[in-house]
């Protein structure tokens, strides 16, 4: 129920009792007459089982949900929740929303739960990281999570690049999966991010996920600069093909997936131009390579990139999307391709 931007979830005092495999393995009998600590006790962690009653105005909290919720600690109910792995991806969404951790005897029980994961519905799993990609305060939060859980091992594509190295000059923050979290934590703190529409925050979360999923195919120590490094050559367009099948793998829509590989595959553009700056049609072809996808949406990645790498700061990167944007505001292409200039219509018209 939506009461104008709050929205309620309600359901009714029921027994549910596990009679298959996976989440939809219940047989569910509602109960109006059902003790409410029974009732709270079927909720998956602690802060969603506390209660309210109305008429008394009082909170009833039978499970210490109140102290979780100061302390941010995610911590099973009860038993139950391993009779459903829907609720493992729960927990990853909603650390990320309210910047909690989980308590160890859940992360414990959620790694017990890993081979469940194939029995859940993919529209289920988007689900949850359609929350992830809409409603998150602290992306990485999710991941770590993943992490903690070994959840993350079921998303290869996330998984891979998990201790792949980088040059720590130029990220001194830590390895490739450090570095996206940093990422996607800029994203979200970003003073744009409030105006995001849902559907854009699903586009650029994503986008900014799986950016340098190609640095786990392509890392390699070579020479820039007079010096030995960690490079990773190639990783933009090494990281289309990743990025499709880690969104086909969550269920992500068609038109998600359409937008979302063009933007990881161009992350690196604003560094292919000399002093002078992109030329007109540079900037024109860029924005048919992105269709449908923006170079207003790039910018955004590019953003997060570059401010995902503390404490360093990266002045000519910022500069240099800075001047992607204007020029593709000069050539009104910011939000979309250019329109053809001859149709098959203006033909037929003239036979």
């Amino acid at each position: 129920l939506k009461l104008g931007r709050e929205v309620h979830d309600f359901s009714l005092p029921r027994r549910e009792s596990k009679s298959g495999s996976g989440h939809r393995g219940f047989q569910v009998e509602a109960d109006p007459n059902l003790d409410e600590r029974d009732a709270a006790a079927r909720r998956d962690f602690t802060i969603n089982a506390i209660m309210y009653d109305p008429l008394k105005n009082e909170l009833i909290d039978h499970f210490g949900g109140r102290d979780d919720l100061k302390r941010r600690i995610l911590r099973h109910t009860g038993t139950a929740f391993s009779e459903d792995p829907l609720r493992v991806l729960r927990g990853f969404q909603l650390a990320a929303r309210f910047s909690c951790t989980m308590a160890p005897e859940t992360i414990r029980l959620c790694r017990s739960m890993l081979d469940d994961y194939q029995t859940l519905p993919v529209e289920r799993v988007w689900g949850e990281w359609e929350k992830w990609c809409t409603q998150a305060a602290t992306p990485s939060n999710g991941l770590r999570i993943l992490k903690e859980t070994g959840w993350i091992g079921l998303f290869p594509q996330i998984a891979a690049i998990d201790g792949v190295p980088q040059d720590p000059e130029w990220h001194p923050e830590g390895d490739v999966l450090a570095h996206t979290g940093y990422c996607l934590d800029a994203l979200t703190a970003s003073s744009s991010w409030a105006r995001t529409s849902s559907d854009d925050r699903k586009i650029l979360s994503l986008a900014v996920l799986a950016h340098d999923f190609g640095k786990a195919t392509t890392t390699l120590k070579g020479e820039r600069h007079g010096k030995v490094r960690w490079i990773s050559p190639r990783h933009d367009s090494e990281g289309g093909p990743l990025t499709e099948d880690f969104l086909v793998g969550i269920g992500a829509p068609t038109a998600v997936i359409a937008t979302v590989r063009p933007l990881v595959e161009q992350h690196l553009y604003h560094l292919s131009w000399a002093n002078d700056g992109p030329s007109a049609a540079s900037v024109r072809r860029l924005a048919r390579r992105l269709e449908p996808a923006t170079i207003e949406q790039l910018c955004r990645v590019m953003e997060a990139d570059s401010q995902g790498r503390p404490p360093r700061t990266a002045p000519d990167s910022d500069a240099r999307i800075q001047v992607l944007a204007r020029a593709a505001q000069d050539l009104q292409l910011e939000q979309q391709a250019p329109r053809p200039i001859l149709l098959g219509r203006h033909l037929m018209e003239i036979g």
